[in-house]
């Protein structure tokens, strides 16, 4: 959720939340994903806590299950929360938790089985000892100064570097540590202002997304694919190398090589989320309205011949930046459906092209006579078909081609019901292959 470089920087994430009074009106709530640096003792004491919050979490979701096999009745987070006091008197370890913590790990639960039966997320599962830890705290956190957190309980004041001023009310904070051995703190702010009101007047773009270039518009301007992993994996397979030879779990020297492996991949991840935070900086500050394809990553990685090389893309997440980054600034962010055939349509005649393989970047079109660059194409399809459904409006019924159910995983920032209007490629039947 933040810019992880390699020096510590924060970043916003905007989340809209409904207000109960209010069904018009939203309230923008912003995190703001911050270093922390905590000492020694602090370092033991979260890692104490980060042992209470998680074996909570895994009682309250084996009791729950149990619980729901056995009568077929969830289980309320206020009767998960009733017992947590009756574990501190069996257990008296959890006492050194700051109990608030141990609460929002029972809340968060419940929210994970909402988004499960709503079909947004898998199945809870249960946590780990090893890999990333994290807690929450609801209340009573204070930020003193841009260089120092106040916690509640015994962790007391924990240096931060908070590179970006905090305005507003802090609502939550959960600090977590990742697999390489950092601390992070996600502050979440209410400012009290309402999202701005979307205007679609303005330069409008196209954005096909692949994997030789990662992004082409539909003014012309191609953004090559970094490839992250690429340029890492040869530290990476060395780093592995050596953990594969050190078999004991138990030994410092395990522990070690398999901190050295968790870096690396700490470093692909920062320099990628980097890489896309710039470029939807870029994006979003240069025009007014933005249009993607809504691709299914999930599908497209079933390829076992390009699975690695799109996961390392990271298409999903840089739409989720557009996305958020564009309502936060009252522009319009359009995903098209993704069975529309960008790629086989002509951009001047919106004819259908014969099927092409990928390997051919640039054709000719027979009907306009012009040669055509594949990608860029394909960019001002998307645009064009993006401003279209703008001028007919989203409020047409859906015709039924592309409904589909929820499914958990999809990664998507539309809604499941898209609307076919009239006068569309896939409403007068014409015969092509999407691209």
């Amino acid at each position: 959720m933040g810019d992880e470089r390699t020096k510590p920087t924060a970043c916003f994430l905007d989340l809209c939340y409904h207000s109960p009074g209010a069904c018009d009106k939203s309230i923008v709530l912003k995190a703001v994903k911050v270093r922390i640096y905590p000492t020694i003792e602090q370092q033991s004491h979260l890692a104490q806590a980060f042992g209470c919050v998680r074996w909570v979490w895994n009682q309250s979701l084996a009791a729950m299950s149990q619980t729901y096999k056995e009568t077929g009745k969830g289980v309320s987070a206020l009767t998960m929360k009733k017992q947590i006091p009756v574990w501190k008197t069996e257990y008296e370890w959890l006492k050194e938790c700051y109990s608030q913590c141990l609460q929002s790990s029972v809340l968060n639960l419940s929210q994970a089985f909402i988004n499960f039966f709503d079909g947004r997320a898998a199945y809870p599962t249960f946590k780990k000892r090893q890999g990333r830890q994290s807690m929450q705290y609801p209340q009573n956190v204070k930020i003193l100064s841009h260089s120092e957190i106040k916690f509640p309980g015994n962790l007391g004041v924990v240096k931060a570097k908070i590179h970006r001023d905090c305005v507003g009310t802090l609502r939550t904070v959960t600090v977590s540590k990742m697999p390489d051995g950092r601390y992070y703190a996600s502050l979440l702010m209410d400012d009290g202002m309402e999202n701005p009101v979307i205007n679609e007047d303005g330069k409008a773009i196209g954005i096909d997304l692949g994997l030789l270039d990662f992004a082409v518009t539909s003014d012309g301007s191609k953004y090559q694919n970094p490839r992250h992993l690429k340029k890492h994996e040869r530290n990476l397979k060395r780093k592995q190398r050596k953990l594969s030879r050190k078999k004991d779990p138990t030994t410092n020297r395990r522990r070690k090589a398999k901190l050295a492996v968790a870096k690396v991949h700490a470093k692909i991840a920062r320099v990628r989320e980097d890489f896309r935070h710039k470029l939807s900086r870029k994006i979003v500050n240069e025009n007014q309205v933005i249009v993607v394809e809504n691709l299914a990553v999930k599908n497209l990685v079933k390829n076992h011949n390009l699975a690695k090389s799109i996961s390392d893309a990271g298409w999903g997440m840089f739409c989720t930046m557009l996305k958020y980054k564009a309502e936060a600034e009252g522009k319009v962010y359009l995903e098209v459906g993704r069975f529309f055939p960008s790629s086989h349509l002509c951009s001047n005649t919106l004819l259908s092209l014969p099927k092409m393989d990928l390997s051919v970047r640039e054709f000719g079109c027979a009907r306009c006579g012009k040669r055509h660059d594949r990608d860029i194409n394909a960019a001002i399809n998307i645009r064009n078909e993006g401003l279209r459904i703008l001028a007919l409006g989203t409020s047409v019924t859906a015709l039924g081609g592309n409904v589909r159910p929820k499914r958990y995983g999809q990664k998507s920032t539309v809604v499941e019901a898209v609307a076919l209007e009239l006068g569309s490629p896939l409403h007068t039947g014409t015969t092509v292959e999407g691209g």
